[in-house]
């Protein structure tokens, strides 16, 4: 289940991990009313997806107007096919540094993984195909956990020391324990904006894994929310019906029979 921005961003908040004040909105009006409590702002659109920012879904406004304005042009139109029904509004940040954190499975180790790099804000799998020596890995021992030692590694290594390099491992400590708490199969906060203030998730991603749903019924409210914003009209028709659907481009329809020969089908068509 892949939750919203503000939707992960609430869950970070409950477990005290920094992140900039802002507020939703589902009509300009509702958007303007939140900037002029903040001034500058960043208004996002909320969807399950990456890459909102290339796409023109993340958008900096100067004031309530110029806040209003963009939530009008935002709100009703699509991004990779997605409605965008719901826009976050935040406090613009001044941002000195951003850096990439991530918490995820890696399964040929059966364990948790800490990822970091100095190169945040960008796409992370750019930055593990042209420059992997600057991305941080640090595996998580099932049964030892992830300890304070290993949270002041990744951040020496990402070229902190004295009290940066300990808020950094402290904030790495609370995403982890997000991820393990949470059962999410991806915890991601990119960019890991460092202000003046301090260490502040400017974004946030947080995919929990379905199976564990029922053990978090404090979410099960969202997963309605969220798969309305991930899924097309006829996709949550089929699975009202119990139906797998998958919605494509063009104009074949493929009925298959196990993923496997429903894949090998469609790369024949």
């Amino acid at each position: 289940m892949k939750l919203l921005e503000y939707q992960a961003k609430e869950i970070f908040r409950k477990f005290d991990i920094p992140i900039p004040r802002g507020g939703v909105a589902e009509n300009p009006k509702e958007a303007r009313d939140v900037a002029e409590k903040l001034g500058p702002v960043a208004i996002k659109a909320q969807l399950p997806v990456g890459g909102r920012g290339k796409a023109g879904g993340i958008v900096f406004a100067d004031g309530p107007e110029e806040a209003e304005k963009i939530a009008e042009e935002l709100l009703g139109s699509k991004i990779k096919d997605l409605e965008i029904k719901k826009v976050l509004v935040e406090e613009k940040l001044n941002i000195k540094e951003e850096l990439y954190l991530g918490v995820t499975v890696d399964r040929r180790n059966r364990s948790f993984v800490v990822l970091a790099s100095s190169e945040g804000g960008i796409d992370i799998e750019e930055v593990a195909a042209e420059t992997p020596e600057k991305i941080v890995k640090q595996l998580v021992d099932p049964l030892l956990g992830l300890r304070d030692y290993h949270c002041r590694s990744v951040a020496k290594r990402l070229g902190y020391s004295g009290r940066k390099m300990n808020a950094l491992a402290e904030f790495i400590k609370k995403l982890y324990t997000v991820a393990f708490e949470m059962d999410a199969e991806l915890t991601e906060i990119n960019p890991l904006a460092l202000t003046e203030d301090g260490f502040v998730a400017a974004d946030a991603r947080l995919n929990v894994d379905n199976n564990a749903l029922f053990r978090h019924p404090e979410i099960g409210e969202l997963q309605q929310e969220s798969e309305l914003s991930e899924f097309s009209a006829r996709e949550l028709e089929a699975r009202a019906l119990g139906l797998t659907y998958v919605e494509l481009d063009g104009n074949i329809g493929i009925i298959g029979n196990g993923a496997g020969l429903t894949m090998a089908t469609l790369d024949s068509v």
